[in-house]
């Protein structure tokens, strides 16, 4: 069976083989038994995978990895910035390097996917962004053919999405070197910021915004999207970028579940505080059920692992440097059909007089 090779080969193993070029001929397109699921996980900003420290993101990751090797799923994890002292902060603050992540990511994909196979995508805050960017490339560009996989290649094609304008050297690019029409199963993602996950106060104003490129709609390839939002968030600077779902194709489903909970709660990056972990869970569970509905198989025992409370401990909008961000909002709810409150956040919204359409009607 192609599928059970070693699922994560660690990003720096792993580059240097992809963009050293592929000799072999492409592989056939794959029997049944042989699909594989390609998941790909990009974390939040100063994430860990240090025991008790995980994001939502990262017990997932630990989660699959869980599987038997013979499970056909392959995955693809990757940290957010990390801090690497105060000469470099400004990449941590400004989202720099986004850009590196999902080309790494797409290298990887386009060198392990076969027709017929799942892709499922999943991040968390600016690694919610990354995902979302990389769900927007493989839509517009395809996947490059893996014997056409190599790192300059990689970059011209990223070039062409971000800019958008020769539509003529896009069309000759993916007919000479990529595979289109590829579908995304499900994009699962927790509480996508337009700060880029940024973690400090007030410098976040004066940085720029590198990437204004990244789309905010879906595009048709998209079978099944998922967002997790949090309705107790207040800082301006985690304003929320929620999918426009106004022009959705048929038969595309889009589902943005409000839960109570600031940002780190819905996205699981508690900072130690422990007896937070079973609110963060609500949303890991739900993100976990809806990604199984598509066929993402998950270890027999998953949900005992996650055991969920909406009225846990949270970490709140004012722990650590929290309290300096000053310019503080309320966030809009209802802004698209596809909103959804989730039951735990039922009397939440009672007492604010919020009341959104029921899962049903957003999914149809």
């Amino acid at each position: 069976m192609r599928c059970p090779l070693p699922r994560s080969d660690g990003i720096w193993g792993w580059l240097p083989r992809v963009f050293g070029g592929f000799r072999q001929a492409p592989e056939p397109a794959p029997t049944p038994q042989e699909i594989c699921t390609h998941v790909i996980l990009l974390d939040g900003t100063m994430s860990s995978l240090a025991p008790g420290d995980e994001t939502n993101i990262g017990l997932t990751y630990r989660l699959l990895m869980d599987l038997p090797r013979d499970a056909g799923v392959r995955i693809y994890y990757e940290p957010g910035i990390q801090w690497r002292g105060l000469r470099r902060a400004h990449e941590v603050m400004a989202g720099i390097g986004i850009n590196r992540q999902i080309c790494r990511a797409y290298a990887w994909l386009s060198a392990s996917y076969r027709p017929g196979d799942r892709v499922i995508l999943m991040g968390y805050s600016r690694g919610a962004y990354a995902v979302r960017s990389l769900g927007g490339l493989i839509d517009q560009m395809g996947l490059l053919r893996p014997e056409a996989l190599n790192q300059a290649r990689v970059e011209e094609i990223y070039e062409l999405y971000r800019t958008g304008r020769d539509r003529t050297a896009v069309a000759e690019m993916t007919a000479a070197y990529c595979r289109a029409d590829v579908p995304v199963t499900f994009l699962g993602i927790y509480d996508t910021v337009r700060a880029l996950g940024i973690r400090y106060p007030l410098v976040w104003r004066f940085l720029p915004l590198p990437h204004p490129y990244h789309t905010h709609t879906l595009g048709p390839h998209i079978e099944v999207a998922r967002q997790a939002l949090a309705l107790d968030e207040t800082r301006v600077a985690y304003r929320p970028i929620l999918w426009d779902t106004s022009g959705a194709e048929p038969g595309q489903s889009v589902v943005q579940m409000w839960f109570k909970g600031s940002h780190g709660d819905i996205g699981g990056q508690l900072n130690g505080r422990a007896e937070a972990r079973p609110r963060a869970n609500v949303a890991l569970t739900w993100m976990l059920e809806e990604a199984e509905a598509t066929g993402l198989r998950l270890p027999p025992d998953w949900r005992a692992r996650f055991p969920a409370d909406p009225d846990a401990p949270s970490v709140g909008n004012f722990t650590g440097f929290g309290k300096f961000f000053w310019e503080r909002r309320r966030r809009e709810v209802g802004r698209d059909a596809s909103e959804v409150l989730h039951p735990s956040a039922a009397a939440w919204a009672k007492a604010r007089g919020i009341e959104l359409v029921d899962l049903e009607t957003a999914l149809n």
